[in-house]
């Protein structure tokens, strides 16, 4: 699968692996560039959708790639994220800080809520760096290219991990007492070393099992 293949630069490439090609490109123009450039191949297929309204679990099991709209990249990355269980790998060029928020360790300035949701389902790592001038017209930010690959097992208590994890990186700066206070009880919270770490301090594994003792 490809988003927003324009005018089939990375397309070419993904054909020449013998792969057949899912092309999800938006704007009108570009996929009539597209069948110019590609007349009728036979394997290669252009869908002319908005990727945030595409179920891209439809064709898997499936490598992914794309160089996203910087401007829609977490929805994106969320859409990627409810089809994991059809996308092998996802290799994508998106912008440098956003790729640093989704590779970022645990006690580093770019960890957080992005973090903790793309590395539950997905191991992430850096491929690339990509400066501006390696576009035309070149943006004002830099931009990185990143691997996701799928992890063999996700609990299936994702999704109410991540609703759990969002409250505790509401306010990134608080502890975790005061960010999840409303939601537990602060008796609870008592007899626990964790009540006043940041939720940042802690890896996922470890925010998993205080999510498991609070609930």
């Amino acid at each position: 699968m490809e988003i927003g293949p324009g005018q089939g630069a990375l397309t070419e490439f993904l054909l020449a692996s013998g792969a057949h090609v899912h092309a999800i490109e938006l704007d009108p123009l570009m996929v009539v560039h597209l069948e110019r450039r590609f007349p009728a191949h036979p394997k290669l297929t252009i869908h002319q959708a908005d990727v945030l309204g595409v179920d891209l679990a439809q064709w898997g099991p499936a490598a992914l790639a794309g160089n996203l709209p910087y401007y829609i990249t977490s929805p994106i990355l969320d859409r990627i994220r409810k089809a994991r269980w059809a996308i092998r790998t996802a290799t994508l060029l998106i912008q440098k800080e956003v790729a640093d928020r989704v590779i970022a360790k645990p006690k580093t300035r770019d960890y957080g809520y992005l973090t903790v949701v793309t590395q539950s389902w997905a191991e992430a790592a850096h491929v690339a760096h990509v400066p501006p001038e390696s576009f035309r017209p070149a943006p004002r930010v830099d931009s990185s290219v990143i691997l996701l690959t799928s992890r063999p097992e996700v609990p299936t208590d994702l999704d109410a991990f991540l609703k759990f994890a969002g409250h505790a990186f509401r306010q990134k700066r608080k502890n975790l007492r005061n960010n999840l206070n409303g939601i537990y009880p602060m008796a609870d919270w008592e007899h626990m070393a964790e009540r006043t770490l940041r939720a940042e301090q802690m890896n996922i594994e470890e925010l998993r099992a205080l999510w498991h003792k609070l609930s």
